[in-house]
């Protein structure tokens, strides 16, 4: 059994904070250069150009790469040989806390959904822990912006409406959105499971890189499907046009009910954040 000291959980999340809303992730960066590379439309590749500026001034300045540093949603791995020594969960938010202080990142987060009072430090955070095999901790931050967030939509499909109906309801959700969510968007689905337990899903899909397919086949041609069709709608990059709306699509999935088939589609702009650390 090993001991880890609460402290240094929000240690790590500190700094994964800061380091997320200051530098996209490799896959994102390169994504976004090879859908620009291919982009034939002007008003589309301009836009991603600017996007690519963007985000290499807000490295080189060390400023986020967004006015919209997100609510932090932070995915934590716990090993099953691992002792906490401490409150996880208050650690977690003190390095909330800090990261979002001492990293000048803007606070989001309000206490009450109807009162709208702001906590002033991005606290509280979403937390959601796995037990895993082995005697280490595994900390994601995924700071989520708001503008995709909103976009994003869950349908209680009926099993009959199978397949095309997954593709039908991912597509439109995508459509109705438009270029709100500042396109180009990475999409997340989640499949299966129940009305909650769908939406983690999508949430959790959007951590896997870009161009890493699901390991199993089906849901893999359903990804490469669903992003030709998703492109072919013409919103392109903050919606000027082209066949640049989406970057990638991650499809996640879990047993469900025989009466039903749970659809959810989670949102994220081009800004697809997160950082992390094993402790």
């Amino acid at each position: 059994m090993r001991t880890v000291d609460a402290g240094a959980i929000s240690s790590a999340v500190e700094r994964a904070c800061v380091e997320a809303n200051r530098r996209l992730p490799p896959d994102v960066e390169a994504a976004l250069r090879k859908f620009r590379d291919a982009e034939p439309w002007p008003p589309a590749r301009d836009a991603l150009e600017r996007i690519i500026a963007n985000f290499e001034t807000a490295g080189e300045r060390a400023l986020p790469i967004c006015q919209d540093t997100g609510m932090a949603c932070v995915f934590l791995e716990v090993g099953r040989e691992v002792h906490i020594a401490g409150d996880p969960y208050a650690a977690v938010n003190e390095g909330v806390r800090r990261g979002y202080t001492g990293g000048f990142l803007r606070s989001s987060v309000v206490l009450d959904p109807l009162e709208r009072r702001n906590s002033g430090d991005n606290t509280p955070a979403l937390i959601y822990t796995d037990l895993v095999e082995g005697d280490r901790i595994r900390i994601t931050v995924a700071p989520k912006g708001f503008g995709s967030e909103n976009k994003s939509r869950i349908a209680m499909l009926k099993p009959e409406e199978g397949l095309a109906g997954v593709i039908d309801f991912v597509v439109s959700v995508v459509e109705a959105a438009g270029a709100d969510p500042c396109p180009p968007i990475v999409a997340g689905v989640g499949l299966g499971g129940s009305f909650d337990r769908a939406a983690l899903l999508a949430k959790r899909a959007l951590l896997r890189p870009l161009g890493k397919p699901n390991a199993d086949p089906r849901y893999a041609r359903l990804e490469a499907e669903l992003l030709e069709r998703i492109n072919a709608l013409g919103i392109g990059p903050q919606g000027f046009g082209g066949m640049t709306t989406c970057l990638g699509v991650a499809v996640e999935t879990y047993a469900t009910h025989i009466a039903g088939l749970p659809c959810a589609v989670n949102i994220n702009c081009h800004a697809s954040r997160h950082a992390g650390e094993l402790i």
